[in-house]
């Protein structure tokens, strides 16, 4: 392949030949790759209007269009399957001209099963493909918690786990703290149960009238019965929703939508997505597309649609309503298609009025000032380093560094980090967590060996981008470690710094040891360097910390009888129905382990010696 890109009026020519049908159309360099994925309801026009008229194209384009070497079409049979696929090559491809959105994970939901007699509402996130129903989607967990601890107070519904609730005999502390009706040990009828499960329900369903409507019933009822303690309750729980309802203005009866507003400055761009479901604001989530900087709020919003709603996660729940800050060209060909795609009409809406007015309004100034928190962070995340670069004797500013940190309680499940940081701060993709297999536990040195040797291997198989800095959570003892691995794998040009806690551990006292272990320096508590190596030395501990207890969690729940040969499910079963649970196993002798049908004394004597030594 030609390393030289072919002209434009080449590249015009051969657009001409392209039919008109609809499509996807992928720009490519000279080295083979895809710098550009779009879509067109008219290929031969589309890419056609690349190649002339040039003088009308952002600079954005004009850089494309000049590294262009040639293009591959797709045809489609219509301009749905267009859309989808387009959204589809830049969530594989990330073409660097495009812009990209991250949005990887699934939303969460409260999910409540209707088979169970009293059944609990518990998060849930994933696919909706059980018997129940579902209410969301929320913009993130913590939205869902506060969700939940707000129904246990209101409805005192129970939250735990069946297994727990099954294996009750008295009332947990949840039900002594007035957040469950214990349910567990019958001191509360199935039926009244299931009437706070269903006020629960319409009150996420953004009925809360409705709700107040039936706890009056419920309460005028209570009180013919001479039941006041139970009338109590239900008026309780009517002035706490009517305190809730004044608290949380934001409501209507407006049914479900998302609303969506983009803003872009100085390079940074947000999408703020607000999720209103049942009339009632879920929360809301921003969302940084990369790529983005030259580009208007209109064309973000434009390529972001389409890839949220079909490049993401497959269980998406997507409202019958989308508003939007702005009315982006391709409005009608994205309403058409989402309704196609998901088998019910969807409308695209810019002007709106009432309720969707004020959300949209919320929204639009939630993006501006995600914005310029972003600026005001990048701002300072580029004196951070500038000041570090300066101290540690760079000329020029810093562009990536790495920190390390082991974590593990007592020697078990020891679990190394590594955060990435470059000019614009964390880069969370670049993460990574290494299970330290072959250092002795509680042996933080060889731990950090390895980590550093596991990684920088992989850096040079893989030929990735080495850091000009290299920061240890440690001191002389680690800095040592991470200079044996770089002199061994021949790396040079990478300072080593590890960032040792004072005596008395507290922030700002700490010292950094350079490379050769001479230079040790203690900076000023204020230093924007020292606050900068601070906020990376944290960020590795709280990622060290989190898969270490995964890692531990996991551990835990394996059963130790799955390391003994010769025992599969069916036997571990037997001998835990036989002796109760792993205690009682363990405090069996032989003689009693080959009483267990299918236990022979062999065996029952490799079990011993696994449990015992």
């Amino acid at each position: 392949m030609s390393k030289q890109s072919k002209s434009r009026n080449e590249l015009l020519q051969e657009s001409k030949q392209l039919p008109s049908l609809p499509g996807v159309y992928q720009m490519v360099d000279a080295q083979g790759a895809t710098i550009y994925v779009g879509k067109a309801r008219i290929l031969k026009k589309r890419v056609a209007s690349y190649f002339s008229k040039t003088d009308s194209h952002s600079p954005k384009v004009s850089a494309m269009v000049n590294v262009t070497n040639h293009f591959i079409i797709t045809v489609t049979r219509n301009e749905t399957e267009a859309l989808i696929l387009e959204s589809n090559l830049i969530k594989d491809l990330r073409p660097r001209y495009n812009v990209l959105l991250r949005d990887d994970k699934s939303y969460p939901y409260i999910y409540a099963d209707s088979k169970h007699p009293f059944p609990r509402l518990k998060f849930h996130r994933g696919k909706k493909n059980k018997y129940g129903k579902y209410f969301g989607p929320f913009p993130n967990v913590t939205a869902v918690r506060e969700t939940l601890s707000l129904l246990q107070k209101l409805f005192l519904i129970r939250q735990c786990d069946d297994s727990f609730f099954r294996n009750r005999s008295r009332p947990c502390l949840q039900h002594q703290i007035k957040r469950c009706s214990a349910p567990c040990v019958g001191l509360i009828s199935s039926e009244d149960y299931k009437a706070d499960v269903r006020h629960a329900s319409l009150f996420l369903e953004g009925k809360s009238d409705d709700v107040v409507e039936l706890l009056k019933g419920g309460m005028n009822s209570a009180a013919t019965k001479l039941d006041y303690e139970r009338a109590a309750q239900f008026r309780d729980q009517i002035e706490a929703l009517r305190t809730l309802q004044i608290e949380q203005n934001i409501e209507s009866s407006d049914g479900d939508a998302d609303v969506i507003a983009s803003a872009v400055k100085s390079g940074v761009a947000c999408v703020q997505v607000f999720f209103i479901r049942h009339g009632r604001v879920l929360g809301n989530k921003a969302f940084y597309p990369t790529n983005a900087s030259e580009n208007t709020p209109k064309e973000v919003l434009q390529a972001f649609l389409p890839q949220f709603y079909l490049g993401g996660s497959s269980d998406k729940d997507v409202p019958k309503t989308i508003v939007i800050s702005h009315d982006i060209e391709d409005g009608d060909w994205l309403q058409n298609s989402f309704s196609e795609h998901f088998g019910f009409r969807v409308r695209i809406q810019n002007n709106v009025r009432t309720e969707k007015a004020k959300w949209l309004t919320m929204a639009q100034d939630n993006a501006v000032v995600s914005v310029e928190q972003k600026l005001a962070r990048k701002a300072d995340q580029t004196t951070r380093m500038e000041s570090l670069s300066s101290i540690l004797g760079f000329l020029q500013p810093i562009q990536r560094l790495e920190c390390f940190d082991v974590s593990h309680l007592s020697g078990e499940s020891t679990v190394a980090s590594c955060v990435v940081f470059d000019a614009a701060g964390p880069r969370n993709s670049d993460y990574r967590k290494f299970n330290i297999k072959n250092a002795a536990p509680g042996d933080d040195y060889a731990a950090m060996h390895e980590a550093l040797k596991r990684r920088y291997s992989r850096l040079i198989k893989e030929e990735l981008p080495m850091p000009e800095v290299l920061v240890v959570d440690g001191g002389k003892g680690q800095v040592t470690q991470a200079e044996d691995v770089l002199k061994s794998l021949e790396i040079k040009n990478v300072l080593v710094v590890g960032i040792a806690k004072g005596p008395s551990r507290k922030p700002g006292l700490e010292t950094l040891v350079m490379t050769d272990r001479s230079r040790v320096k203690r900076l000023d508590a204020d230093s924007p360097a020292l606050q900068l190596l601070q906020y990376i030395r944290d960020e590795a501990h709280r990622f060290a910390i989190e898969a270490h207890r995964l890692a531990r969690s996991k551990h835990r729940k394996k059963s130790p009888l799955e390391a003994v040969d010769g025992i599969g499910a069916k036997k571990r079963h037997q001998l835990i129905q036989h002796f109760g649970g792993i205690h009682g196993i363990n405090r069996a002798g032989v003689s009693d382990l080959c009483k267990v049908p299918g236990i022979s004394r062999n065996l029952a004597q490799r079990i011993y010696d696994a449990l015992n030594y």
